[in-house]
């Protein structure tokens, strides 16, 4: 399996969003209602989907965000060959600040807030090296 990091690519291609969040300073991770791991919030374009409207709406979805500021920081890709049959599938990364909470509406079952970073990652060959990537942009 790679991940890889580009500026941009075509619209067409980016088919998930995930967004690495946090509030006043610490991470915000999901806990999926059917796993004990932990992941950053984030999910499936939907057809004719913008995908920043994408993440906005991962992002309520998935954490309960209300109030938040949310960029986007750059592509990424996964290629694995015993997924999506072996194509190179991509995704848009984003970073957000979360100012407030409601409820969450979704499979998650509930947000984790800490200053440490899981061990327990549901995609541990992925989403570890979204974080790397965004701390050698200097927005983490």
């Amino acid at each position: 399996m790679s991940v890889n990091f580009y500026e941009t690519v075509e619209d067409s291609l980016l088919k998930f969003a995930v967004i690495v969040a946090k509030t006043n300073g610490k991470w915000v991770f999901c806990k999926h209602k059917n796993r004990d791991t932990l992941e950053i919030p984030g999910g499936h374009r939907e057809p004719n989907e913008d995908i920043l409207d994408t993440a906005k709406r991962e992002l309520i979805e998935e954490t309960g965000a209300i109030d938040f500021d949310l960029k986007p920081v750059c592509v990424y890709s996964v290629l694995e060959e015993n997924n999506f049959n072996g194509e190179e599938t991509f995704g848009l990364l984003c970073y957000a600040d979360i100012y407030s909470f409601g409820s969450i509406d979704s499979e998650i079952e509930k947000i984790i807030i800490t200053d440490e970073l899981p061990t327990n990652w549901t995609y541990p060959k992925i989403q570890p090296y979204l974080l790397e990537e965004l701390e050698k942009k200097s927005i983490i």
